[in-house]
């Protein structure tokens, strides 16, 4: 199984880079994991919409014929570490790769919510981007290390 992160952005900031790293480093190395920026389609004056739906055909061309995908929704459900780690271990049984998909400024377009398998809120707040794209590989790592029993996670 492989992961990969399709995320709508700009290149985050040195910090989220490093820090998006050493967690990405600390996973082991059969997940594969991918990091994958995809351009922001909203200029000045853009149409919101069209804009959205531009973003979310090319996350939606990204993806691998057989991929499970998972959307970061801020109405999706929230899982916990415990959650999240079951959910781990069945994407691994499964075989498929996982995309996870995160979307611009505005939100996934309502093609990438209707192609989910899943929909993963990490929080009601709003946070930038670059921060989730850490958020969520902190939480792979953690829950990676919580099924392999590693003492990383104490719960």
């Amino acid at each position: 199984m492989h992961i990969r992160l399709l995320a709508v952005g700009r290149r985050p900031p040195r910090w989220a880079e490093e820090a998006f790293s050493e967690y990405a480093r600390r996973l082991p190395g059969t997940f594969g994991l991918q990091a994958r920026l995809i351009a922001p389609a909203r200029g000045h004056g853009s149409d919101v919409e069209r804009a959205r739906n531009d973003e979310g055909e090319r996350l939606l061309a990204a993806l691998g014929p057989r991929d499970h995908m998972v959307a970061l929704d801020e109405r999706g459900t929230a899982w916990s570490t415990q959650t999240l780690a079951k959910r781990l271990a069945a994407w691994e049984m499964d075989g498929r790769d996982v995309a996870l998909m995160i979307g611009g400024a505005d939100g996934l377009a309502p093609a990438c919510l209707e192609k989910a398998d899943q929909r993963w809120s990490l929080s009601p707040l709003t946070l930038p981007h670059a921060l989730v794209r850490v958020l969520v590989v902190e939480q792979l790592y953690r829950a990676w290390s919580l099924n392999a029993g590693h003492p990383y996670h104490r719960a």
